[in-house]
């Protein structure tokens, strides 16, 4: 599985960016996406999840401001991050799970992080 993330960039505080992440390659199928990020000097903290039945599930720093959601068609998720704050500025990586065939356990892949910067 390939994941190509896009839609970061530079922003001021208060703006919107929405990143998507578009899941190609060979695979059976598709279970929970997810949205990460890691600041500088900081542990990489996960933001959002949606679950293989469109559960959504924020982290509380995001909650009210971020919202992911998925289209299985597209095999793509995506996060509408609004109301930015400095703190949001990090670089964002997309988070897969999924099933190379039916008998195979889950597997999880990473794509290749974009950044996202809110000035103040």
């Amino acid at each position: 599985v390939q994941l190509q993330a896009s839609g970061g960039g530079l922003v001021q505080a208060g703006g919107s960016l929405r990143l998507s992440c578009a899941a190609s390659g060979r695979f059976f199928n598709i279970n929970r996406m997810a949205w990460y990020r890691q600041a500088p000097g900081k542990q990489r903290e996960l933001v959002a999840v949606i679950t293989s039945d469109d559960s959504p599930h924020y982290v509380d720093s995001v909650k009210g401001r971020f919202t992911i959601s998925r289209d299985k068609a597209k095999n793509t998720v995506y996060l509408q991050m609004d109301s930015l704050k400095p703190e949001d500025t990090a670089v964002y990586l997309c988070n897969v799970d999924s099933k190379s065939t039916w008998a195979q356990p889950i597997t999880t892949h990473w794509g290749q992080g974009t950044l996202v910067t809110v000035s103040r």
